[in-house]
């Protein structure tokens, strides 16, 4: 059974949860440690931005900062995604050995398994989807920059509402996904939050979110809090992985890497928001 390592962060600001995610990739890909899953969660609530997403063109930051909401960039791509209610897990391996093959859709396909898994336990029926033959439109309905209002390949709907979200980063042989698991959502702050100025009407794209996003508590009944979700995430994991998680901190070598992201990335207004130029 293949060991692994299990860090479960304290709350952190975004700049911090962006730069240990890069520091925990560094490391799986020198080999100084054996693959991991991350769980985290976000104080204050930010949204991240995909790597290549300028933020002017995909959020309100006037709406961000009269609601102290900070705005990151992720090291990985895709749209802007909301973390405020949620379970935010990364996984960090080698791009091949132990359960992945090394192909970027079959190891987004692996990591969908202990969801599915875990979706399954809440009674909720998460289904598995190529999600990009199902994009219809929401340009169109001024949405496109909402990560949730997309599904994109092997990411899990319930009822044709995305459930999860997430993008991979490949670098030296090692890949970080991302991925979000909402408890609640507050659409209205979503759209709020998330168009930019000068987006489609409010009531067509609240129609199309509402009828394209989903999260847990939607279906679960009684409300699930979140210290349940991760006992019942990292059990998943384990047991359809096969896999011994072992509880782990930051090495030193990772706590210094993280603090120097935040002081020349993460923590700089100018790098979170350029986007590719």
């Amino acid at each position: 059974m293949d060991r692994w390592r299990l860090l479960r962060t304290s709350p952190a600001n975004g700049a911090w949860n962006m730069a240990v995610d890069e520091a925990l990739l560094e490391s799986v890909a020198a080999g100084r440690c054996p693959p991991l899953l991350r769980l985290y969660r976000w104080q204050p609530a930010a949204v991240s931005l995909g790597y290549a997403q300028r933020g002017t063109d995909q959020v309100n930051l006037t709406a961000c900062r009269r609601q102290g909401v900070e705005v990151v960039r992720r090291i990985t791509g895709g749209r802007a995604v909301l973390h405020q209610h949620e379970l935010t897990y990364a996984v960090v391996a080698p791009e091949q050995g132990g359960v992945f093959s090394g192909g970027v859709l079959e190891n987004y396909r692996v990591i969908a398994a202990p969801l599915l898994a875990l979706f399954a336990r809440l009674g909720i029926d998460g289904r598995l989807v190529s999600g990009r033959s199902r994009f219809h439109g929401a340009q169109a309905d001024g949405a496109s920059s909402v990560c949730f209002s997309v599904p994109s390949s092997y990411e899990i709907l319930c009822a044709g509402r995305k459930l999860t979200g997430g993008a991979q980063k490949r670098q030296g042989g090692a890949f970080l996904q991302h991925g979000s698991i909402p408890l609640d959502l507050d659409l209205e702050r979503l759209w709020d939050l998330l168009n930019p100025e000068d987006a489609k009407p409010r009531s067509v794209a609240l129609r199309h979110l509402e009828q394209s996003v989903g999260w847990i508590n939607r279906w679960h009944h009684p409300p699930l809090n979140i210290d349940s979700l991760e006992t019942l995430f990292v059990e998943s994991f384990a047991a359809v992985l096969g896999l011994t998680l072992e509880d782990s901190d930051l090495s030193p070598v990772e706590l210094a890497r993280a603090q120097e992201l935040v002081a020349t990335r993460y923590g700089c207004e100018s790098w979170n928001l350029r986007g590719l130029t």
